[in-house]
């Protein structure tokens, strides 16, 4: 028997205000520099927390999920600031906090991440 986790090299929230999600579970209405903002992940996931130069100082893509794995590109770039495991109904969930980074054009064909790595 082992313990089932799963490894995120990104962020991927539903849309804001999506039916039958908690807020914590969509992105925020509009994404501003510098704020930090909540997040809830059904599972227990690992995140990325570093300040490394070699990684981007630990900034990693946030998407929109349809879920089944369907990501947008990414529209902005976070970082992790807490991750906390917690069971729910006897579920377990992650929660924590991310600091957003920097927002994109969604509209404009730049790629800003390569992998893992941020493009500067």
């Amino acid at each position: 028997m082992g313990i089932q986790v799963e490894f995120n090299p990104d962020l991927a929230l539903r849309e804001f205000d999506t039916e039958e999600r908690l807020p914590e579970e969509c992105l925020p209405e509009k994404l501003e520099v510098e704020q930090i903002y909540n997040f809830l992940k059904k599972g227990q996931r690992l995140f990325w927390l570093s300040e490394d130069e070699e990684w981007s100082k630990g900034e990693m893509p946030l998407c929109e999920t349809k879920g089944q794995g369907k990501f947008s590109r990414p529209i902005a770039s976070i970082k992790i600031i807490e991750a906390t495991h917690f069971l729910k109904q006897g579920e377990v969930w992650t929660k924590g906090k991310y600091k957003v980074i920097d927002v994109f054009d969604t509209d404009n064909p730049k790629i800003n991440f390569e992998g893992c790595k941020k493009v500067k």
